[in-house]
């Protein structure tokens, strides 16, 4: 099949780029307006296949989107484009309403058009994969688990944006009939993530010899996913989901923020590339982030029972992995510290 990937130059967006012309033969065409989280070097491993494009563009620019859609004909179009991190939503809400909730639109109705100007089969064969989040349904206390059909409760501007995304979605599969599919994923994490997310600054940090900042006591607890794994699970969807069905993706790996970082120290330390002989030394408990949510876990059963998926790196596996992979490729983090992001606390919402 032909997929165009829009945020494919992002963290999980990359993987599932990666994956495709690695381990299948479709093709792939990249559309990423290659913001500051968005990096070419993510998918250099798989650049110089012949069944790979890459195009840069926005998603709220809709000509552009609709000459991609009708010079590439795609039977797959997996919409990763979003901006994706709860802090920088505190500190500029607008940029993730633009992004995410009417760049979402703009791709819905050129989706809509193109799709509707196919032929029968591959009308019918088509498919607008959205990829989401579980923070579109807020925060849980000690104990239960997000499903699909958890109601929608968004505490912070990014998740409240991505839930606008989600109904996007949702209306334009019922009121066009457009065929939709929906993921919802925990906390994603492995090689290639931007280091302003809390698995690969502790690393960065730990590495620096700079402090790492944890949220209030660092109770707040996430499910953590490998990203290639989560790769996995996506084009499976996209191989084999029915139009309008909603799939969770989780780790089955709970873990507190503060035993997340107590973890990376411990593998900094084992690696004997620390700047300072015990990494845990670095922890700084700092204000709290504001809106910050208690505790996200999902119910992966559906997808499990449904499509034969199962998470297959455990955490502290991929804990190890991630940390090998940061100190194996400085260059590529390296290049980010030195321009988009170095390092700085955001969200205090001041």
């Amino acid at each position: 099949m032909r997929y165009l990937i829009t945020g494919g130059a992002g963290f999980i967006g990359s993987a599932v780029v990666r994956r495709l012309i690695e381990q299948t033969d479709h093709e792939v065409l990249n559309l990423d307006a290659l913001t500051y989280a968005g990096n070419l070097a993510s998918v250099a491993p798989v650049a110089d296949s012949p069944r790979y494009q890459f195009v840069r563009a926005d998603i709220t620019d809709a000509k552009a989107i609709g000459d991609v859609l009708d010079s590439y004909k795609p039977d797959r179009l997996l919409h990763f484009a979003a901006e994706s991190h709860v802090d920088r939503s505190i500190d500029g809400p607008a940029a993730f309403v633009n992004t995410n909730v009417v760049g979402t639109y703009v791709l819905l109705e050129a989706a809509r058009r193109y799709w509707m100007g196919l032929k029968d089969g591959a009308k019918q064969d088509f498919r607008f994969q959205h990829i989401s989040t579980d923070e579109v349904f807020g925060t849980l206390g000690e104990e239960g688990l997000f499903r699909e059909d958890s109601p929608y409760q968004p505490n912070s501007p990014y998740s409240a944006s991505k839930a606008g995304s989600d109904h996007l979605v949702r209306a334009w599969g019922e009121t066009y009939g457009l065929p939709v599919v929906t993921t919802n994923c925990s906390n994603n994490y492995g090689e290639y993530q931007f280091p302003e997310k809390l698995i690969p600054l502790m690393i960065i940090n730990s590495l620096e010899g700079k402090k790492l900042p944890v949220y209030g006591q660092g109770t707040n607890v996430r499910d953590w996913l490998w990203v290639d794994d989560h790769a996995r699970a996506l084009v499976l969807v996209s191989e084999q989901a029915k139009p309008g069905s909603t799939y969770n993706v989780g780790g089955r790996a709970e873990r507190k923020n503060i035993d997340v970082v107590r973890a990376i120290c411990a593998a900094v330390d084992a690696s004997g590339a620390g700047a300072v002989s015990s990494c845990e030394d670095l922890i700084e408990y700092v204000t709290d982030r504001p809106g910050h949510d208690a505790r996200y876990a999902v119910d992966c059963t559906k997808i499990e029972r449904e499509l034969g998926w199962t998470p297959s790196v455990d955490f502290e596996e991929g804990l190890d992995r991630t940390v090998r992979w940061y100190l194996d490729n400085r260059d590529w983090w390296q290049a980010i510290r030195d321009g988009s992001y170095k390092g700085e606390r955001l969200g205090l919402a001041s």
